[in-house]
């Protein structure tokens, strides 16, 4: 899919088919996380896949009761792990970078799936410490973002966008 089309065919899917995602699939939107750019290439966040049943249910209670999280046959947990970027960054690399970096590999994934004809939507209302025990994260890992991935169950609702008059400054 060319990049252009891609993004325009990213939408939020909230109702997924019970197909599978199929391994060679999550392998390249796990690629293209990789290569997401990041603070110092220190990639300061882990990913956590939660395919299980057991563990989806439990992810999706922690989701504020969110159904769709369970539906979906597998669900990428980003994480930043700001211990990466103390170092090199102090508190701005621990507070803001390490966010920064697990948000931006978790766009590329987003992107990476619907290039590939698979349905992604962002979660970001959750119980971090519930998230954390799910996945069976330390303490000093910080759950950023969960998305859901799978083959979308009929068509999203689409909603309008502003228009770049509105969102964009000059300056």
């Amino acid at each position: 899919m060319e990049f252009f089309e891609t993004v325009r065919q990213r939408h939020s899917i909230r109702n997924y088919s019970s197909l599978p995602v199929e391994r060679e699939k999550l392998d390249r939107i796990l690629e293209a996380a990789n290569l997401a750019p990041s603070a110092a290439n220190l990639q300061s966040y882990e990913i956590y896949v939660v395919t299980q049943v057991r563990q989806r249910a439990a992810l999706a209670k922690a989701a504020c009761a969110q159904g769709f999280v369970l539906v979906a046959p597998v669900s990428l947990v980003f994480c930043a792990n700001p211990v990466r970027l103390v170092d090199q960054y102090g508190e701005r690399g621990q507070s803001l970078y390490a966010i920064q970096d697990a948000t931006i590999a978790c766009a590329y994934a987003q992107l990476a799936a619907t290039a590939q004809g698979l349905g992604t939507v962002w979660v970001g209302a959750f119980d971090p410490d519930a998230v954390r025990e799910v996945v069976g994260a330390p303490k000093e890992i910080q759950p950023v973002a969960i998305l859901p991935i799978g083959y979308a169950e009929g068509a999203p609702e689409l909603r309008a966008r502003r228009p770049l008059e509105d969102l964009v400054h000059k300056v």
